[in-house]
């Protein structure tokens, strides 16, 4: 039996075939860096939607002509909401958006023409294209209970809002957040006031 030559392999064989293992090693190592650094971006971008700027869909029409139904807005948590301000919250499995009209302890007044007065100063509303007494069943003057807020609809005439004591004041521990921004369409970007 003939004894078989086997060679050594070159010096460049050998680099050729270390080059080819690194880089190897190198593609798995950034593929696999890469792949973990997306998902902790995907986590941290989850938790700040939901936890400090959620972004929602407006459905309806209560808040026309500020938000149109289909607009996407997003919402800035915050313990703080001011007289004008709009906010979403929870009610009844949903989330509605309306505006702050009063906060806890004012009284609200709302005449059989649609104008709102608190505490006894009419509100200055330029957001409004029509004012409308709209669904009211409770007696006014009303004084919004502690730890609560009156919210109304732009769209006075079809909004159900604090005016009805199926939805009534706001608790404050049900506010989702301010909504501060309508990022959709996009022709329509801009700051909600």
């Amino acid at each position: 039996m003939a004894k078989e030559n086997k060679k050594a392999p070159t010096l460049e064989q050998l680099e050729s075939e270390l080059k080819k293992e690194t880089y190897k090693n190198n593609y798995s190592r950034v593929l696999r860096s890469t792949f973990f650094s997306l998902i902790v971006v995907a986590a941290i971008a989850v938790i700040i939607a939901v936890m400090v700027l959620p972004v929602l869909q407006i459905n309806g029409t209560s808040m026309t002509e500020t938000l149109q139904d289909g607009d996407i807005v997003v919402s800035v948590n915050g313990s703080s909401y001011d007289t004008g301000d709009v906010i979403a919250f929870y009610f009844n499995n949903s989330i509605l958006v309306k505006r702050v009209i009063a906060r806890e302890g004012q009284w609200v007044d709302i005449d059989e023409s649609g104008n709102v007065t608190v505490d006894g100063k009419r509100l200055s509303e330029p957001y409004l294209q029509e004012k409308a007494f709209g669904e009211c069943n409770i007696e006014l003057p009303y004084q919004v209970p502690d730890g609560r807020c009156f919210v109304m609809g732009d769209h006075r005439a079809t909004s159900i809002d604090s005016r009805n004591k199926a939805v009534g004041c706001i608790s404050e521990d049900v506010i989702i957040g301010k909504i501060i921004l309508r990022i959709w369409p996009l022709n329509t970007i801009s700051r909600i006031s």
